[in-house]
């Protein structure tokens, strides 16, 4: 599935739009690894713990979106966006979400 931040794909044509799709997660932060956070902000550096949560999250929020575009007949998915929100103290969600659509290669 090909998908862009851009509203159109530079070797394809979009010949029907299909409609918005979007996938999203939401995760909670775990008391061990805001231990680990916690010690890491009074010596600098990056926190990997959360890193490596906001990384699974966008990967599981995209691959949501891929399949409901899949379910449409989707050949990419333009425009795609992400964003987040607090749902609750210690938990928030990301979502993915772009315009689903059916392409054809440029002549």
């Amino acid at each position: 599935m090909l998908f862009t931040t851009q509203d159109e794909l530079n070797d394809y044509q979009i010949t029907k739009t299909l409609g918005l799709v979007r996938g999203n997660t939401i995760r909670a932060r775990h008391i061990g690894k805001d231990i680990m956070a916690g010690l890491r902000t009074l010596v600098g550096g990056e926190i990997t713990e959360y890193t490596k949560m906001l990384a699974e999250s966008r990967e599981q929020a995209i691959d949501r979106m891929i399949q409901e575009a899949e379910t449409l007949g989707a050949d990419a998915i333009v425009c795609v966006r992400f964003t987040t929100s607090a749902v609750m103290q210690g938990a928030a969600e990301l979502l993915a979400y772009g315009t689903a659509v059916k392409v054809k290669p440029k002549k």
